[in-house]
């Protein structure tokens, strides 16, 4: 099981290598993994904040609007 660091910096490595018009997919693809693998709605909690594509992601999974910072460093 993951916490929100560790969703956080496993997304961000691999993120980099993604084609930018696919990030939103395998953002959602991702999250839906971590959850499968038991992932807690806390840690998704955690990890909001940090990256706009992997915040809606997370967003969409708890069917919740997430309200990310817009000074998101997009290549963060």
């Amino acid at each position: 099981m993951m916490d929100g660091t560790e969703i956080v910096e496993t997304w961000q490595v691999f993120k980099e290598y993604l084609d930018k018009k696919h990030l939103e997919t395998v953002a959602e693809k991702y999250v839906d993994l971590c959850a499968d693998f038991g992932t807690e709605d806390e840690a998704f909690r955690d990890a909001l904040g940090s990256d706009h594509d992997l915040d809606k992601a997370i967003g969409y999974y708890l069917e919740e609007d997430v309200d990310y910072d817009d000074e998101i460093d997009e290549d963060y």
